[in-house]
């Protein structure tokens, strides 16, 4: 039976470089719009991968889906876009799917795609798989949702993987090789009307350490788009890595939930 593992937490005492420097630009790109809104970069944090810094310096991101205006008109399903803030209002990532047309418009939630987070100068700094899952209720494997992710691109961090459960919501994350580091559970049931609805994020030793947040988004907007807004929290100190896997739990938490 597999083990899980405690997850990694930074030493708050470890020395750290608060020098802040301006991102780097891609090789051709240009800053994106808005790019005077966006965060800077922390510099000097050893063993992180690139374009994930931004991580260490938060404790919470703010994510909200673009309405996609075609989409209201007709009713076809578009590729999701996503802007990722922190707590001030400030841009740190943006993130969009990659799909085609008739996947997303014959296959809905059950449809594969990979999601692309881009930083300030469109550097992909995380990159997310989500394979096709049927939309039977069984615990084959070809069920289970499951999105697997890697930072920088290529090389792989760990993945976010559905539970069999026919109540609460589950879902187990893993690092690379495979161990459970972190578990989410939902809620009895994940849809809620006039409030948020919390997925809990657990450590090993079973004790909250953060929440990925559905957060009500008023009448309108829920009943006649499914643009939504989420927030993830998790520890200041808490290993970049598992950050940037909680933060990708909360796509695939999107799409299962969330989608129609």
């Amino acid at each position: 039976m597999m083990q899980m593992k405690e997850y990694k937490e930074v030493p708050q005492d470890a020395p750290h470089d608060d020098t802040v420097v301006r991102q780097p630009q891609s090789t051709g790109g240009v800053p994106a719009n808005g790019a005077e809104n966006w965060m800077s970069i922390p510099v000097g944090m050893p063993n992180c991968p690139q374009g994930l810094e931004y991580l260490t310096a938060l404790d919470q991101l703010l994510v909200s889906q673009k309405i996609e205006k075609l989409e209201l008109l007709t009713g076809f399903e578009s590729k999701n876009r996503f802007k990722v803030k922190n707590s001030l209002g400030q841009n740190v990532y943006y993130a969009y799917e990659e799909s085609d047309c008739c996947t997303r418009n014959l296959l809905g939630r059950s449809r594969p795609f990979e999601m692309k987070i881009l930083d300030n100068f469109q550097n992909e700094v995380l990159h997310l798989r989500r394979p096709y899952r049927c939309e039977i209720l069984c615990c084959f494997p070809s069920c289970m949702n499951a999105v697997e992710v890697s930072a920088p691109p290529g090389q792989v961090i760990g993945t976010v993987e559905q539970v069999c459960t026919f109540m609460r919501p589950k879902f187990n994350i893993k690092n690379s090789f495979g161990d459970i580091v972190l578990r989410i559970e939902g809620p009895l049931c994940p849809c809620k009307c006039f409030s948020d609805t919390n997925f809990k994020v657990l450590s090993a030793n079973n004790e909250e350490i953060g929440k990925i947040s559905k957060q009500w988004s008023g009448l309108g907007r829920e009943l006649f788009t499914d643009a939504d807004y989420f927030s993830v929290s998790f520890p200041l100190n808490l290993d970049v890595r598992m950050k940037a896997l909680m933060f990708a739990a909360l796509f695939l938490i999107d799409v299962v939930y969330y989608e129609q």
